[in-house]
């Protein structure tokens, strides 16, 4: 018999219809407490050599409907190798509808929006990294539901760079991209690793949304607070976590931050700078240009051609972090951006943007940092 779940970590989808392997119609339940809605998670069992259509409705209302034109479902026999299903979307049929079209050759299948990161592999990597080489963790605080908030300490240098992700939870690709970084750092061997941990010390946060990344949100905590919006007065009831954070960064100070994220719309990988903020400096501005000019060359999967639109003098919202560290402390804070559809500047049939190209992103931000710490 077919069937669905989601009860799992990660795991939202709501069953509205199953009659037979033509007739699958899901959508996607809200993050609590909040409108936002995007993140999908669930298993399909017992559809061996059917013909599946999967159609996903009212998508119209979701945080991003433009998100949905263009995009492939993540799918996955083992939960290990994550491909890309073959996925319409039709806006006008049933308020928006994704359709995706499968003919399963195993007994389970699981689908989501981007290949997952469970929090299990989370407190897997916090303890590997922990386990390193002159590696610090420690827990800066804890969350709504009273997770802890992660932190790795690394490096002896005199330059202070923090890097964090997930604050929105569905956008996993920011902790895959986490992996990569940590993995490069924490190498012995790698010559990249070894020098910028003598100019700078880093601290990491992987993932500041533990709560959210477990309920299978796409932007909310607990709460249902967009924690990238509480930046400029954080609280212990509804942001605990970027109030432990900011906390710990007014304590260390900082130089450079790398708020990473991923874009529903846009298919390309992009950086989104500080621009607006009202105590801009010609410094903070050329060592942006310089980081994204480097980067690009570094990397063919980023561009600087396409993002998001640059604010106006004095306009910015320091609400968000990015702006807010940068107005903060003087510091180079950058939003670095990620699709959840595919790069189109270098496409990949099979896999679209995935977790292995996430990670090797997350190598090359590295690299690029390492060029500019003369300036920094």
């Amino acid at each position: 018999m077919i069937s669905i779940d989601s009860a799992f970590d990660s795991g939202n989808i709501r069953i509205e219809r199953i009659s037979g392997p033509h007739d699958i119609v899901l959508s996607i339940p809200k993050d609590a407490h909040s409108d936002f809605y995007q993140w999908f998670h669930f298993r399909l069992s017992g559809a061996r050599g059917q013909r599946c259509l999967i159609r996903i409705i009212d998508l119209k209302g979701s945080a991003y409907p433009d998100g949905w034109p263009g995009y492939r479902a993540a799918m996955s026999a083992d939960r290990q190798r994550w491909t890309r299903a073959k996925t319409s979307y039709d806006p006008s049929s049933a308020n928006g509808t994704l359709t995706i079209e499968v003919t399963p050759e195993v007994d389970q299948l699981w689908f989501a929006y981007f290949a997952p990161y469970s929090l299990e592999r989370h407190h897997d990597l916090i303890a590997r990294m922990a386990a390193a080489p002159g590696v610090a963790a420690d827990v800066l605080g804890h969350s709504l539901d009273g997770r802890p908030i992660d932190r790795l300490v690394m490096g002896t240098g005199a330059k202070t760079i923090w890097l964090y992700a997930r604050q929105h939870p569905g956008e996993s690709m920011a902790q895959w991209w986490m992996e990569g970084a940590l993995e490069r750092l924490t190498d012995p061997h790698d010559p990249v690793a070894r020098k910028l941990r003598q100019l700078a010390t880093f601290h990491i946060v992987p993932n500041m949304n533990p709560d959210g990344s477990i309920r299978g949100h796409l932007r909310c905590n607990a709460a249902g607070v967009n924690l990238n919006r509480e930046w400029a007065a954080p609280s212990a009831e509804k942001s605990p976590e970027v109030l432990c954070v900011l906390g710990a960064m007014d304590k260390t100070g900082c130089d450079l931050a790398m708020d990473v994220h991923g874009d529903e719309a846009i298919p390309q990988v992009f950086i989104a700078g500080f621009e607006g903020i009202p105590s801009i400096t010609n410094k903070q501005l050329a060592l942006l240009a310089d980081y994204k000019m480097r980067l690009a060359r570094i990397t063919p999967d980023f561009q600087t051609a396409k993002g998001y639109p640059i604010a106006r003098p004095g306009t910015a919202n320091l609400a968000m972090s990015t702006n807010q560290l940068a107005e903060r402390f003087g510091c180079v804070a950058m939003t670095l951006e990620m699709p959840f559809k595919d790069n189109d500047d270098l496409p990949c049939p099979d896999h679209g943007w995935s977790p292995e190209r996430s990670k090797l992103l997350g190598r090359d931000c590295l690299a690029a940092m390492l060029e500019i710490m003369p300036d920094l």
